[in-house]
């Protein structure tokens, strides 16, 4: 979510007659786009301005902004605290930034972090950056009415919005004329998308319809809010990846209800068979987990282990629980589990959840792959990297002919835990359907 909020800042501020540069000694105004969902990502943000310390003080001009949901969090104590800070904007606030920069040239702080209940900046084009030009985020809603009470999100961007579907439309469209051959669509809970009559599923459906070559993902789903109808669109359609993110944050319904995630045990794995019956074993899931929740007893850690070998997640993100001020959980739960056990127990799901990644990897060895070309690999220059409709990353040699943004067909020979190791199929190559051309060779 931040960095499509990142691109829509990026189109406003060219506008207005700026443009980015890498070098923090050429920039005349350095931007900060901020999460506040865990305290660690907080802390990376107090240790960046620490280090503009120096580059504020030798270049009096340069403007230091904080974006997005730690600005609206903390508001007017990021300017007591961080004395280099000039500007606040909150993630609902970004059209008034060239204003709010003019205002700091008369060395005045200015802060805007007002919540929207309309603004979705659906008329804005991102301005993609640090881009492949294969793959994008566009955004199709914004805020969240699921009050889990761990979860800060519903007080720093709001209430739920959805975005008009055609000008979600157009934008993949724009995108594919671009090049683009992969697009995500983002939102807090994307099964309560709904625009006029438009559900998740139709959205789903209008998309993968632009042309059959464009993949289309999407993230993030909520157990309570996922329907048959956005599985079968996913069944119908080929290029809609065959991949879900459906955060369960532990396996224990009384945490659950802690929680207030609006779902059991039970209801979560009703979801994931329905997954296996309408997409089959093929579609990989991936989670989130939260160890140490408040009043999490031994227990129930347990039941968040046993609920991972009985999903067998194909990736997971992993955290320990951090207390975020003003939740619900903040307010009325003891952040009772101690720091060591919290270790423990999260040590526990990272080394469970990579022997099930493993696993899963592993069936793969021998079966083939279609995989969209991203470009280099990070790690080997004389390697490309892609990923395939389960969103599992493949590397695998370069050869003559291979391109970033087409796609081909590889035998998996190996694989780790994260990625999968691949040859390309040169007697399958002629079967691959024809891709539009690209201009960006990965040689």
């Amino acid at each position: 979510m931040n960095v499509s909020d990142s691109e829509i800042v990026g189109r406003l501020l060219q506008e207005s007659g700026y443009s980015p540069t890498s070098l923090v000694a050429q920039a005349d105004v350095i931007l900060l786009n901020t999460c506040a969902i865990r305290d660690r990502a907080e802390q990376r943000i107090r240790h960046r301005l620490r280090a503009l310390r120096p580059y504020k003080a030798r270049l009096p001009h340069l403007k230091v902004g904080i974006l997005g949901c730690m600005a609206e969090r903390l508001k007017a104590q990021l300017l007591a605290e961080e004395k280099i800070v000039d500007l606040i904007v909150g993630p609902d606030a970004y059209r008034r930034l060239p204003e709010l920069l003019a205002q700091t040239e008369g060395g005045q702080a200015a802060i805007d972090v007002f919540l929207s209940r309309e603004e979705t900046y659906a008329n804005i084009e991102p301005l993609r950056l640090n881009s492949n030009g294969i793959t994008a985020f566009i955004s199709i809603m914004r805020g969240c009415d699921n009050m889990c009470s761990f979860c800060v999100v519903p007080f720093t961007r709001g209430r739920e919005r959805s975005r008009a579907a055609d000008t979600i439309v157009a934008e993949a469209e724009g995108l594919f004329r671009k090049g683009y051959k992969d697009v995500t669509l983002l939102g807090q809970n994307v099964d309560s998308y709904r625009y006029s009559k438009v559900s998740f599923a139709d959205l789903l459906v209008q998309v993968a319809d632009i042309d059959p070559v464009l993949r289309v993902r999407f993230s993030t789903s909520h157990p309570k809010d996922i329907t048959e109808d956005v599985l079968y669109a996913m069944k119908s359609r080929d290029n809609i990846c065959k991949h879900i993110h459906l955060p369960a944050q532990s396996g224990s319904s009384a945490v659950l209800r802690r929680m207030n995630r609006c779902y059991d045990r039970a209801r979560y794995l009703e979801v994931v068979a329905s997954i296996r019956r309408i997409l089959g074993d093929a579609c990989s899931l991936s989670s989130d987990f939260i160890a140490g929740f408040c009043g999490e007893t031994d227990q129930e850690h347990q039941g968040t282990l046993s609920l991972m070998d009985e999903v067998r997640y194909d990736s997971a993100y992993m955290f320990m629980y951090s207390e975020r001020p003003g939740t619900r959980a903040a307010r009325t739960m003891a952040d009772d589990v101690p720091l060591a056990v919290k270790k423990k127990r999260l040590a526990d799901i990272v080394q469970l959840q990579g022997q099930h990644a493993l696993a899963r990897n592993r069936a793969l060895v021998g079966q083939t792959t279609r995989v969209l070309i991203e470009g280099r690999s990070k790690r080997s220059a004389v390697h490309l990297q892609g990923r395939n409709s389960q969103n599992k990353v493949v590397v695998f040699p370069h050869a003559p002919g291979l391109r970033a943004g087409h796609y081909t067909q590889l035998r998996i020979l190996a694989c780790t835990q994260a990625t999968l190791k691949g040859i390309q199929i040169k007697d399958d190559a002629a079967k691959i359907a024809p891709m539009a051309q690209s201009d960006k060779v990965c040689a």
